[in-house]
């Protein structure tokens, strides 16, 4: 009668332990371990790769390969304090940064009289018309101020002449002409210049 009353503990506990011990549960553990290890090693050789990629110094990335081998808590802490972007994207970055202090730092010519952005190929300013260039009398390329041949046809450049001040006469009859636009609202009109009036007497 004893024996009948211990069978069925005995019976479930007999059971889990051949199941513990049976061959289907340790080959189900032993796939489970390997997957595990499989899984930790892999962590630990992303970390040593995303650290090559953000971190120049070799001590730092071995550094980082070392905390990547904590199983599971290492790879956390390098997710925290790792650098926020690849190295490459730091110099493409500088390189954009670069180009763009370029294009600011550049100084593209203008035209004295109206603003207006002109290009140095441009002889006269297709805003104003003011001439900016004198043109080579060879090959009617533009030519700067300070050049004394032409650089593409080797042509000495001709300075242009000086011109010639406006006579006296027509100097003073300027000036009249000018304060006569300029009269005041009285009706009186403003006195010749002393030169004029020297003329007359």
């Amino acid at each position: 009668m004893a024996g009948a009353n211990s069978t069925p503990s005995s019976t479930t506990f007999g059971s889990v332990h051949d199941f513990f011990h049976s061959t289907g549960f340790e080959i189900g553990r032993n796939l489970a371990l390997f997957m595990v290890a499989v899984f930790w090693l892999g962590l630990a050789f992303w970390v040593y790769r995303d650290a090559r990629r953000r971190i120049d110094d070799i001590w730092l990335v071995a550094t980082a390969a070392l905390l990547g081998l904590v199983p599971f808590l290492g790879p956390l802490v390098y997710l925290l304090f790792r650098p926020p972007e690849t190295l490459a994207d730091a110099r493409a970055r500088e390189v954009e940064i670069q180009a763009l202090e370029w294009r600011l730092a550049k100084v593209e010519p203008h035209c004295p009289i109206c603003r207006s952005v002109v290009k140095d190929s441009y002889l006269v300013c297709p805003v104003c018309t003011t001439q900016l260039k004198d043109p080579c009398r060879s090959c009617e390329r533009p030519l700067e101020r300070l050049w004394q041949v032409c650089p593409y046809c080797a042509t000495p450049v001709e300075k242009n002449a000086v011109k010639k001040r406006p006579a006296a006469s027509d100097l003073d009859a300027e000036l009249t002409a000018e304060a006569l636009l300029h009269a005041n609202g009285n009706g009186k009109q403003p006195r010749a210049p002393r030169r004029l009036r020297a003329a007359s007497r």
